[in-house]
């Protein structure tokens, strides 16, 4: 077993006055040589846009781009014509492909909104464009690891073009549990959401990240009410 560790001050930083943004890898302003992605995970970003602001049009392509709002609502906005709200509960997928315009904005002027962005490398190039947004309420298990993302257009959750697997669970503290790898070749990036636990031992609190390799069953014994975020994604870019 192989582990990186990514302690949540240790992420780059941005404020922009209507974007606090925290990068765990690097991203705009933050480059670091070191941080530059975890296999075909290449964006982690943990945003927080103040009342009616966000991010004007831009492009991306060749990028399965997933967000996952913690609290408030993200309206969005694209070239494909998809008009949407998404909010705390729900996830939302991008396949950019050949080329796609958006933009996302707070839907409210009274409250912040807290999302996930994260960005992965494709298994395939310049595919058409799509978008999904689902919710995944109806999905939680309370003390267990739930699906919400997959390489399998049947599966819970949403699909992406890379063999990729994420999960999310809610755990009182003193829980034990076992993650069990898709794909024994892929990593595992661990994020926390909120709490406090022990991953192979290493202790995380809220907002830290650890990448671990060349362990198909990961342990996890959660000290304190945690939420938490699991990656599985392929190492070979």
């Amino acid at each position: 077993m192989k582990t990186i560790l990514h302690k949540a001050g240790s992420r780059g930083y941005a404020n922009h006055g209507w974007l606090e943004s925290h990068h765990t890898f690097s991203f705009a302003g933050y480059q670091n040589p070191e941080r530059m992605n975890f296999g075909v995970l290449r964006v982690l970003n943990d945003d927080k846009v103040i009342g009616g602001k966000g991010f004007g049009t831009h492009p991306h392509n060749n990028m399965e781009i997933i967000s996952i709002p913690l609290l408030g609502d993200l309206e969005h906005k694209d070239s494909m014509g998809t008009h949407g709200v998404i909010k705390e509960g729900d996830i939302q997928v991008m396949s950019a492909g050949t080329g796609v315009y958006h933009s996302e904005y707070n839907k409210n002027q009274d409250q912040k909104v807290e999302f996930l962005q994260i960005w992965l490398f494709p298994n395939k190039q310049n595919v058409l464009p799509r978008y999904d947004q689902q919710s995944i309420k109806g999905l939680e298990k309370q003390n267990e690891f739930y699906q919400i993302l997959s390489p399998n257009q049947n599966d819970d959750g949403v699909w992406v073009h890379q063999d990729a697997y994420f999960n999310m669970g809610k755990f009182e503290g003193g829980i034990e549990a076992v993650y069990q790898l898709n794909n024994k070749s892929n990593g595992l990036y661990v994020f926390v959401l909120y709490g406090e636990l022990y991953v192979e031992g290493q202790e995380l609190i809220s907002r830290d990240g650890m990448g671990i390799i060349e362990k198909e069953e990961v342990c996890f014994k959660f000290k304190t009410n945690t939420y938490v975020l699991l990656m599985e994604v392929p190492m070979l870019v």
